[in-house]
């Protein structure tokens, strides 16, 4: 197993041979560090995550509650995962026309 360059847990599950993990493919993770909750993993070896932003808007004195919502790869070293599971994300070079963040640690259930 690689070291990433960042602290995080080891994964405990099985390498299937993916070159595009950052563990024991040849991945390179460079940039940011999100955290969400997953919101979908209806795809092969991708998730779909959610990350809730509050921002105070200025005008009318109260908060305002935003979403969005973007795609990872999930290694399959990483192990099975379940909506709602948050999930440390990390940003890596792109790796289809909408991913180009990669999971690299996950936290059983839960709200964000």
């Amino acid at each position: 197993m690689r070291d990433i360059g960042i602290d995080v847990k080891a994964p405990t599950g099985e390498w299937d041979g993916d070159e595009n993990c950052p563990f024991y493919g040849s991945l390179r993770l460079r940039g940011q560090v999100l955290e969400g909750t997953i919101a979908s993993v209806g795809m092969q070896s991708t998730i779909t995550l959610q990350r809730d932003n509050v921002r105070y808007m200025q005008k009318y004195e109260r908060f305002e509650k935003r979403t969005s919502k973007m795609s990872a790869h999930l290694p399959a070293c990483i192990g099975k995962v379940e909506v709602g599971d948050i999930v440390k994300v990390m940003e890596c070079r792109p790796l289809s026309k909408s991913v180009a963040f990669c999971v690299i640690e996950v936290s059983a259930g839960g709200e964000a």
